[in-house]
């Protein structure tokens, strides 16, 4: 397995993922884009202490920007939704 600290790279604090945590349990991350979600839930449970019953990933893709005549691309990224058993909270969400 990998390293928990390279799969989970940060969480994601948005309205949606406010709203996913107060109404049904839910915690977003930003993960690694080769991750699976064994181990997303693996990295999770070890990091946070908690039991999660359910893992839904979703691959952003890039967009593309433009400064003057020259264009870029903004790299792609993976979002975790991580769904964790009735009781379970993680405190890095506690104050937001």
């Amino acid at each position: 397995m990998k390293d928990i600290r390279r799969i989970i790279r940060r969480p994601l604090i948005t309205e949606k993922a406010n709203t996913l945590r107060e109404a049904h349990n839910q915690y977003c991350f930003e993960v690694d884009r080769h991750a699976n979600k064994i181990e997303i839930k693996g990295a999770v449970e070890e990091l946070f202490e908690v039991h999660v019953t359910d893992v839904r990933t979703a691959t952003i893709h890039g967009k593309v920007k433009r400064m003057g005549r020259f264009q870029g691309k903004r790299p792609d990224w993976k979002k975790a939704m991580v769904t964790l058993r009735a009781g379970d909270s993680i405190e890095l969400y506690e104050g937001v």
